[in-house]
């Protein structure tokens, strides 16, 4: 039942009326096309280790999928291009297996340089690039091909000190003394099943842990991960292509079943031995993070029990060989992993982000265990740690004290008790990174019509230049369309429990009174997402084009979502597809109050998770919506990942009848109305099979449904072809059904 509405109001810069360009209609071509309507977005900003660089990565004039890495100098405050891709490497990159599965988890994708390292010096940078790697030194403006082998090396970066540079190459760890050239082996037995500095498959995919190893800072040592991947079962996964299947051997950790054997262990680079650290007696834990505290012989790591209930910081002297537990999370649902550990310069203090009161702050804590105070806390989260002046005593984080639908850059005394500063400015939503001297920051902006801009301003929020304005001016992509942009209407639904919901509405810009106009609800619905913010989202645009066709698109952050603390998203713990579904219903109670709104014509379209909760709403709940697309679903929560289910279902021994009921198919006789699956056919982390094991149902049972597969495609089915054909098929799926053509 409804309980409470209200709405909200958001001042969104629209400049259309500004300009004299005549307004032009937004086409699915148009807006999946290359360079895309956000212009230019330069990405990967970082400062040089001195503050004297800010260096991003952009694409080039004539193809913006390829990226060189430019600069701007605040010595001469200018903007140039620093290092040209085609000149380190010009040929197509031929990538191994493990690094194409790599970098679609990290979702970097393009050409050219995708990634580079600053060496602690900042005079020289590391680029990998097509297998090997390359050295770029500044002050010569010449590169040097450091590896040139058939193996391909990755996860490569300089030592703390930049003497070194390590890499993984054939599932072995290795470091390269740039004095010399050496190359040295720090681990032999990496090869088939056993990984040496390795993240594994699920520390990628969801613990966001990119790599398994990791340099003390006065470069003596390495800690790094051993894994073993014998005890998880290997299933046989098939990509299909236009012109081929290709069959992969793949070992995959089914929820329930065994995840690998890890092992941590700390490599001197002199001796080249390695001592292996106790992790107990329970053997089925992850390894959630490891860093060294600036002692330099202290190594932290997370320990994470199989349930994620319990994680542990731990400190493992390397000299003594000793460790203790410095503190303990533990919850009745999940422990959320973050990123939000700093040790501080001064060896006695460091930083720790908790959950423990319900929503993520800070706290300060004495390195032998013992807590100093509470940094942060109110009815509202931080979402990263991002900086420490230690000479000031001020912490600086992102969070959303002020509304949950923008982040911002705060600051905060470290030490004492003091009031928390916004930095960056209300009405765009703020991502930062600040320089290691806490003097300035980069302000990567946006909001919901203004894609995003990237700004360097002073640490009080002060603008000093723009790195890249991509200004809404008469030579814009976007500009022609300004004016026909909708800007939504943002609001609150109470839940069952009391807990408030977000939504956000775009309506048609012309209503008659009287007209009735079709819905499509647009939903995720799933933990560690959020879609109702005010920020710049190409997908964004679909949605405009749709509503200029006459839809009405809604969009509601149900209880499960992110940014909103941890009961907001415990309410789905052991029973998933329920709470969301009845949030959503929620919502489509409020769209049957508004005069506009046809309630026969509610329809419902999400990707993912979205796309699991299309099917269960279309399942469950047919008398609200009438009309449904789901891509890339997880249908049967048996056929995913372990870290990721359990934390949300826990063990299928334990929550068997939570497992049957978070299914699809105990619902699926309930379908009614029309229904369209499509999926990437090369889909590895939902995958292919969900689908097929759906249609086979469907079909068992006479249900009719269309289904639309795409060749080759992965989980985020990019590319413009891919795109635009998808968008026309879900566009005419509702025209046909709605009475839309």
């Amino acid at each position: 039942m409804l309980k409470k509405i209200k709405q909200l109001s958001l001042t969104l810069p629209i400049l259309a009326t500004t300009l004299a360009v005549t307004a032009k209609p937004l086409t699915l071509e148009r807006i999946f096309d290359d360079p895309s309507l956000a212009g230019k977005a330069p990405v990967q900003l970082k400062f040089s280790p001195d503050g004297s660089r800010v260096t991003y990565l952009q694409g080039k004039s004539d193809d913006y999928n390829r990226y060189d890495l430019w600069e701007y100098n605040l010595k001469n405050n200018k903007n140039s291009l620093l290092v040209d891709s085609a000149k380190l490497f010009s040929g197509p990159e031929n990538l191994s297996d493990e690094e194409k599965a790599r970098r679609e988890r990290q979702r970097i994708f393009g050409k050219g340089i995708l990634e580079y390292k600053w060496s602690k010096d900042g005079k020289a940078l590391l680029f990998p690039l097509n297998g090997d790697l390359y050295y770029y030194e500044l002050a010569s403006a010449k590169s040097k091909k450091l590896t040139n082998t058939d193996a391909f090396e990755t996860d490569a970066r300089f030592s703390p000190k930049g003497n070194y540079v390590s890499f993984i190459r054939e599932q072995n760890l290795f470091v390269l003394d740039l004095s010399s050239g050496q190359e040295t082996q720090l681990s032999k037995d990496g090869d088939g099943v056993i990984k040496n500095g390795m993240a594994e498959f699920v520390a990628q995919e969801e613990m966001g842990r990119m790599t398994g190893y990791w340099w003390s800072g006065d470069e003596s040592k390495i800690a790094f991960t051993r894994v073993d991947e014998s005890p998880v079962k290997e299933a046989i996964r098939n990509e299909i292509y236009a012109d081929e299947v290709k069959l992969f051997n793949q070992r995959y950790p089914f929820t329930g079943t065994a995840n690998v054997k890890i092992q941590l262990g700390v490599v001197s680079i002199n001796e080249q031995h390695t001592d292996w650290i106790d992790l107990g007696k329970d053997e089925d834990i992850y390894i959630a993070r490891a860093n060294w505290l600036k002692d330099d012989k202290t190594l932290a790591y997370q320990w994470q029990n199989r349930s994620q209930q319990n994680l542990e910081l731990r400190f493992y002297n390397s000299e003594t060989k000793t460790q203790q537990v410095a503190l303990t999370e533990t919850s009745d649902t999940w422990v959320n992993l973050h990123f939000d550990l700093q040790f501080l310069k001064d060896k006695k203090h460091f930083v720790w982000a908790s959950e423990r009161d319900g929503f993520k702050h800070l706290y300060l804590y004495r390195t032998n265990g013992e807590l100093v105070r509470q940094i942060t806390q109110g009815d509202w989260v931080v979402d990263s740690l991002k900086g420490i002046d230690e000479k000031k005593g001020i912490i600086y984080f992102a969070g959303r004290k002020d509304t949950p639908l923008e982040s911002h850059l705060y600051s905060v005394p470290l030490f004492k008790q003091g009031s928390i500063k916004r930095i960056t400015e209300q009405g765009a939503y703020h991502n930062v990174v600040i320089a290691e001297d806490s003097q300035t920051f980069i302000d990567n902006s946006s909001s919901l019509n203004k894609p995003g801009s990237a700004a360097l301003r002073k640490i009080n929020g002060e603008f000093i230049t723009w790195l890249e304005e991509n200004k809404l001016d008469n030579k814009h992509p976007l500009t022609p369309y300004l004016a026909d942009l909708i800007t939504p209407e943002y609001g609150t639904l109470t839940a069952d429990d009391g807990q408030i919901m977000h939504y956000r509405l775009f309506k048609p810009l012309n209503i008659d009174a009287g007209k009735k106009h079709p819905v499509i609800v647009n939903v995720y619905g799933g933990p560690h997402a959020q879609r109702v913010t005010n920020s710049w989202r190409s997908k964004n645009l679909y949605f405009q084009y749709m509503a200029q066709q006459g839809y009405v698109i809604f969009q509601l952050d149900n209880r499960g979502s992110y940014n909103r603390g941890k009961k907001f998203e415990d309410a789905i713990y052991k029973h998933l597809g329920m709470v969301e579904v009845a949030d959503q219903i929620q919502g489509v109670e409020f769209l049957r109050t508004l005069d506009y709104v046809d309630p026969q014509r509610i329809g419902i379209y999400g990707h993912s998770y979205g796309g699991y909760m299309a099917l269960m709403t279309m399942f469950k709940a047919g008398d609200y919506f009438q009309a449904g697309v789901s891509g890339a679903p997880v249908t049967d929560w048996a056929l995913y990942d372990t870290h990721y289910t359990e934390r949300y279902l826990g063990h299928p021994a334990s929550n068997a009848q939570g497992y049957h009921d978070s299914a699809v198919f105990p619902y699926a006789d309930g379908l009614n109305g029309p229904l369209m699956i499509y999926h990437g056919m090369a889909d590895d982390n939902v995958l292919f099979t969900h689908a097929t094991k759906l249609f086979k149902q469907l079909q068992d049972n006479n249900k009719q449904f269309e289904m639309m597969t795409y060749p080759g495609a992965k989980h985020s089915l990019r590319g413009k072809q891919v795109q635009t054909h998808l968008h026309q098929t879900i566009t005419n799926f509702f025209n046909r059904h709605f009475d839309m053509q």
